[in-house]
């Protein structure tokens, strides 16, 4: 039997009655954009996080972009992040106008190394984007001490950290403003596209409200030329259904999590690590092997999917070239691309499936 990556129907086959309610609302309503599902969304999802505003965007990228462009981020300045990350972070530098400045990650979270964030900063340096990535958060003590003594901002990208924690506050907490992604495999998904935007800055969610709605707090009146990112009323409706889940599914993740590290043991593969401190709430969970390329060939044998999480680093794809980096500039970012594998992971991910997974890598390590 096949085991797939990711498990969206059985995650949504428990819920499919207040799935459908939303769409009743909507369509009784005929609230298609924006509106009062949104609205509560916001509401609800502020509160989650710990954070006063929520903007609810039409996806993550958006959620960047905005964060940026509402802080007066544009040509000729610079935003430091990673270049071990999907491409949207650094699409939303540049769709402002701003350059990327990549730094290395650290070597067991993956996520931004602090440590070479001082040696990256020159005067043109505008925001730092720490990424929390596969379901953990940066280390952001470190990079906010730094970001505060220079007079930065911190943007933290958190789209694949719904719930995750970091010295006890969630991810999309820190720094002046939190980005998330409500794709529909993210640990809180929409059915469809989603985005959001998380901060105590009153002035900043309004900037940033009248840049979704084509710079307009009132219709037909528009301050600057903004943009088109509104959030669908469907997707609010539906993310606030969800949202009452993501704490079990966190924990049924982290379940998973924990079956697979048992399992894997005495496999010859580096399994994940929770750093300290931090909670992490497993949106993907990312081995590590010199025979990468094998093992995934033995599981797609097997009829188990897996995934590349990321194969090319932003630093060496040719999107980016531009930037005049090279092989070598980074060089635990470009270890890391050969030997990662994400295994599947999701709520509902059945202990029989780990343990198969378990005995064909264990078997395929064997032939190797």
């Amino acid at each position: 039997m096949k085991i797939p990556f990711m498990d969206l129907r059985s995650l949504h086959e428990g819920i499919s009655e207040e799935l459908r309610d939303v769409f009743d609302r909507i369509l009784d309503k005929s609230t298609f954009v924006l509106g009062p599902e949104v609205q509560t969304f916001e509401q609800e999802f502020a509160a989650y996080v710990g954070t006063r505003y929520c903007v609810a965007l039409n996806t993550g990228t958006a959620a960047i972009h905005l964060a940026l462009a509402a802080l007066g981020i544009g040509p000729g300045d610079e935003v430091i992040t990673v270049a071990h990350t999907f491409i949207a972070t650094a699409e939303a530098i540049t769709a402002v106008g701003a350059t990327p400045v990549f730094i290395d990650i650290d070597p067991i979270s993956f996520t931004m190394d602090p440590t070479l964030l001082e040696a990256a900063i020159t005067s043109r340096t505008r925001a730092i984007i720490p990424v929390d990535l596969y379901g953990q958060v940066a280390d952001m003590d470190p990079i906010l001490e730094i970001a505060d003594h220079h007079g930065i901002s911190v943007v933290e990208d958190a789209c694949q950290a719904h719930g995750a924690e970091y010295k006890g506050r969630k991810a999309g907490s820190f720094g002046i403003a939190g980005c998330f992604s409500f794709y529909p495999g993210k640990n809180l998904g929409a059915c469809g596209e989603g985005g959001a935007v998380t901060t105590d800055d009153a002035e900043l969610a309004q900037r940033i409200r009248m840049w979704r709605d084509h710079g307009s707090s009132k219709r037909y009146e528009h301050v600057f030329p903004g943009l088109n990112m509104r959030m669908e009323g469907i997707q609010g409706g539906i993310l606030s259904v969800k949202l009452k889940y993501l704490d079990l599914w966190n924990d049924q993740r982290r379940s998973a999590a924990a079956a697979f590290d048992s399992a894997l043991a005495m496999a010859n593969i580096e399994t994940p690590t929770q750093m300290n401190n931090r909670h992490h709430v497993y949106h993907l969970y990312v081995v590590q092997s010199d025979n990468r390329d094998a093992l995934r060939k033995h599981l797609a044998d097997a009829d188990i999917e897996t995934g590349l999480h990321y194969p090319t680093p932003l630093h060496l794809q040719q999107a980016y070239r531009f930037l005049g980096y090279r092989e070598g500039d980074l060089p635990m970012t470009e270890r890391i691309k050969d030997r990662i594998l994400s295994l599947p992971m999701h709520p509902h991910l059945k202990a029989e499936s780990i343990e198969r997974i378990a005995f064909e890598l264990q078997e395929s390590c064997y032939v190797s």
